[in-house]
């Protein structure tokens, strides 16, 4: 069993945790991340390590209650325990000092971009942060993406916070000036992040992508997280998550990822239905 220290909602359905876990802790790097199980019969479900502290012994993960097993997390406080956690997972983020490396987050895709973004930073990069969401409500860790920046941005679709209009602007607005960039690191929404490759194709310039296929087992055997990435078939597991944005098949991701998309409404859907039950009782 691993102990929630704490638990505290950053934006509507989306909540930070910290958790125990003290040798995932000391062993994670940027780009990593964990496999967790809530319950004895719960499913497997990959989180991005946020953070962690190892002389606490604890990590970081923000979780977007969308699904069942994610909002069955997030109903949980300060002093539960969660059934089993196994990492860290995935090959961690290539780090080096590129010169100008500009990381976005689109929506909850923040919270997996900003552990990279502090180790580039460490590593010695001008660090251009752009913080995506649809509304106000939605923008999260803001604060902790300024301290990691030399230049910080927020856009909002609605334009009620920032730069009115989508992260794919701001970076095109940022090209458009004459800055030279050297890296730009996108995750968040697979549209999102096929609309970035898509800016920074014509400039040649390093785009990586963080990709969230559906997982099971999280370390290469299930082959259910296989993406295509060159031509050639990858496990984002193992390989992965992060890739080439200008060689990953998005349409192929994203029709992969709606798969089961029927059974993961009908198991939401009976999960609200105990629920509202739970509650009237």
């Amino acid at each position: 069993m691993y102990k929630i220290v704490s638990a505290i909602f950053l934006a509507e359905n989306i909540k930070k945790f910290e958790i125990e876990a003290p040798r995932i802790a000391k062993k994670r790097k940027a780009g990593q991340f964990i496999m967790l199980r809530t319950g004895e019969s719960g499913e497997r479900v990959p989180l991005t390590i946020a953070g962690s502290d190892p002389d606490k012994g604890t990590i970081t993960i923000i979780v977007q209650g969308m699904g069942k097993t994610t909002r069955e997390l997030n109903a949980k406080e300060a002093g539960d325990t969660i059934n089993d956690i196994v990492g860290p997972l995935g090959t961690p983020s290539h780090i080096e000092n590129f010169g100008t490396a500009v990381s976005i987050g689109g929506g909850v895709g923040t919270a997996i971009a900003y552990p990279t973004a502090v180790a580039l930073k460490e590593a010695g990069n001008y660090v251009i942060t752009i913080n995506g969401a649809r509304t106000r409500d939605l923008v999260i860790l803001e604060n902790e993406m300024k301290a990691v920046s030399d230049e910080s941005y927020i856009t909002t679709d609605d334009g009620s916070c920032g730069f009115h209009g989508f992260v794919t602007q701001k970076l095109q607005e940022l090209i458009d000036s004459g800055r030279k960039i050297d890296y730009v690191l996108a995750i968040g929404p697979i549209p999102m992040m096929k609309a970035v490759a898509e800016v920074t194709r014509p400039y040649g310039i390093m785009t990586v992508v963080s990709l969230n296929p559906i997982m099971v087992d999280g370390t290469g055997m299930c082959g259910g997280c296989r993406v295509t990435v060159g031509g050639e078939t990858r496990f984002a597991c193992v390989d992965g998550p992060e890739f080439d944005a200008h060689q990953v098949d998005f349409r192929n991701l994203s029709d992969r990822n709606k798969l089961y998309l029927p059974e993961e409404r009908q198991s939401s859907e009976t999960f609200t239905h105990r629920c509202r039950l739970a509650q009237k009782a």
